[in-house]
């Protein structure tokens, strides 16, 4: 294929979530919110959030090689992680993973890292979790044709 002005134009999967996440637009100050970045960070690679039962907060904190920024309420902890950090994988119950860091209520911030950058690094929060909920790593699981 060949178009006429010279220059291909591919869509990877990757290309169409984006554009499909793309869509989702902050909510009004009556519909959910979104997790800010505190002043003098920087969230180069966007901005998801996972959230865990408040109770598996000061379990989850000592077992991540680094904690980025986290918000609570009275029921969640939210964690700042890249944006597509859900890209592959199945969070596991009753975590729930939130696009864009748009969350239901206002939580506050507890907990912001030494630097630039708010992200709790994904993968060790996701076995972290696994390991809490009893969950097997969705790419350990046995798949049947």
């Amino acid at each position: 294929m060949t178009p006429a002005s010279g220059s291909a134009q591919v869509r990877t999967l990757e290309t169409l979530i984006r554009l499909r996440r793309g869509l989702h637009t902050p909510g009004t100050p009556s519909t959910p919110g979104r997790l800010t970045v505190p002043e003098g960070m920087i969230a180069p690679l966007g901005c998801d959030a996972v959230a865990t039962p408040a109770c598996f907060g000061p379990e989850v904190l000592p077992r991540l090689p680094r904690v980025g920024c986290v918000y609570a309420d009275d029921a969640h902890w939210w964690w700042l992680v890249p944006s597509d950090s859900d890209y592959a994988l199945e969070w596991p119950a009753p975590a729930r993973y939130a696009i864009g860091a748009v969350v239901p209520d206002a939580p506050r911030l507890i907990h912001r890292p030494d630097g630039e950058l708010p992200y709790t690094p994904p993968i060790p929060l996701y076995l972290t979790l696994c390991r809490l909920t009893g969950t097997a790593p969705s790419w350990s699981q046995v798949v049947s044709a």
